[in-house]
This record gives C-alpha cells, structure tokens and sequence, in this order.
C-alpha cells in the first residue's frame, strides 16, 4: 500500500481493535502489499487489514480457519477474545488473529513434511467450496493475455507465460482422480514456526487440486518425506506455480515490495523449471 493508504490502514486496524476491548498502544507493520498484516501490542494481536473490495476473500480465509481450527489443523487461529469474522471500517476489511512469536530453530524438511500431510488430512475433514487450481491458473493467463493490463511485460515472455500457464493447466486439470482442498501457497513464507510446532497463515488461497500443487511451494527436499507423491506432476506444478507467481508480478497495479527484482527473477525461475520433460 502507498503511504496514505497504509496509514488509514493501520487506524483502521488499530481502532477496530480498541473498540472491542482491546489494549492497543502501538501498531508494528509486519507486512506492507496488497493487504497488510499488523501486529498490535500490548495486546499481542495480529490484524490483516485489507481493502474492502478484498471483503469476500478476507471472509473466506475467516470461514476456512474456523472450519479448519475444529478439526485440529496445524493453522495459526482466530483471536478468541473476540467475534471470529471481518470488520469493516473506514473501506477497509479487518481481521483479528492470535499473533505466534517466531521460535528457533528453522523448520526441517522432515517436520514441514509432517504438518502439511496433517494439513492435507484436516482439509479432507471439512467441506467448502473452493476453486480448482486451474481456475486460478485462469485468472493469472488473463492478465497475461491481456496487454492492458501488463503493459510493461515483453512479447516474448508473454508467449512464455502464456504457454507455460496454458499448457501445464492442461496438464494438471486433466482427470486427476486424488484432487482434493489444498492449501494453494504453503511456501516458507506461509509457515510460521511456533511454540505449538509448525503452523501455517495466510488460508485465503485455498483451492482444490492435486496435493503435488502444494508440495511445488515447499523446498524440494521436503517432498522426500511426503510419501505417496508424484515427482513428476510436483515438477509440472512447480513450473505451473512460478507462472502463476510471475503473471501476478506483471500486473500493473501489483503492490508486491520489491517487485522489478520479483519480475526478474520470476521469469528466470520459469524458465528454469520449465525444460525438456516438464509439459
């Protein structure tokens, strides 16, 4: 968010906070993109605060974490001081969940392994409509086919976005049998290390697919502790997943900090996992 926007953001989510009883002296800005994650103190809660035309899918990651913390999902938690759903104020969508501080050491390819296999058990134990991974792929090669909206992107790594998009989406979403709810983004990023063992955020990318679609977003190594799963189609999701994450980078309006680096290194990372066998 630009400044002026992030400060009514930080209000936003500080004044929500504060009207329901909550103890807030001062707001730490965790994360600044298209929505931002707040930490309020003393009160140690962490707000996600979006833009209200994100209404719906702060709603659906609200409904996904109550469904999921009732069947004992490794999922970060709704606060429980207060009423478990989004708050609008001043055109922004606000979300109030228990804040985890980091904990040593790292997580282990072994143990990342472990909690997305009880992830994927808990999505199993819950039923929510969720679109397919390929009906994201979709959103990600409009933006992509359309010129308006990625201007800045080169022809020739439109046509390798495009194809790469369009081609493995063909692949992964033809008749697999094993599709279930998924996380959608189960990357580092996504999964917090806590005094509760490892727990993963950011639920609003849940969709269905192939459980290999998950595995692509985790270090390779952890796949060799994650039986059962499909080199193969890992390989192709992870190729199909790099698409996804350089078509967004591309859009004019992406807020990702950082983000000429992201749309460099986005394309390079497509184009490294997307050789000779991959299609």
């Amino acid at each position: 968010m630009e400044p002026l926007e992030l400060h009514r953001a930080v209000e936003a989510g500080r004044a929500t906070a504060a009207e329901l009883g909550l103890q807030v002296d001062d707001v730490v800005v965790i994360q600044n993109s298209d929505r931002v994650a707040l930490r309020l103190v003393p009160c140690d809660v962490l707000a996600r605060v979006a833009p209200s035309g994100h209404l719906t899918g702060s709603e659906f990651e609200v409904d996904i974490a109550r469904r999921l913390a009732d069947v004992g999902a490794p999922v970060a938690e709704l606060d429980p001081r207060v009423e478990p759903r989004v708050f609008v104020r001043d055109a922004f969508a606000v979300s109030l969940w228990t804040y985890y501080e980091p904990t040593e050491p790292e997580i282990t390819p072994a143990e990342y392994a472990d909690a997305l296999l009880h992830h994927h058990a808990a999505l199993r134990r819950i039923d929510l409509d969720a679109p397919h991974v390929t009906d994201r792929v979709a959103l990600a090669l409009a933006e992509v086919d359309d010129r308006e909206r990625s201007p800045e992107l080169a022809e020739s790594d439109r046509e390798l976005l495009s194809g790469t998009l369009s081609g493995l989406s063909a692949a992964i979403g033809a008749g697999n049998v094993s599709d279930q709810l998924l996380h959608g983004e189960p990357h580092p990023g996504n999964l917090l290390n806590t005094r509760r063992g490892p727990l993963f955020i950011d639920l609003a990318t849940c969709c269905r697919g192939p459980i290999e679609f998950d595995l692509a977003h985790a270090p390779e190594e952890v796949a060799k502790y994650y039986e059962g799963a499909d080199p193969r189609l890992i390989a192709q999701c992870r190729a199909l997943s790099w698409a996804m994450f350089s078509a967004w980078r591309w859009r004019r309006d992406d807020q990702l900090p950082d983000r000429e680096h992201w749309r460099v290194a986005g394309l390079n990372l497509v184009r490294a996992h997307s050789g000779p066998g991959i299609r």
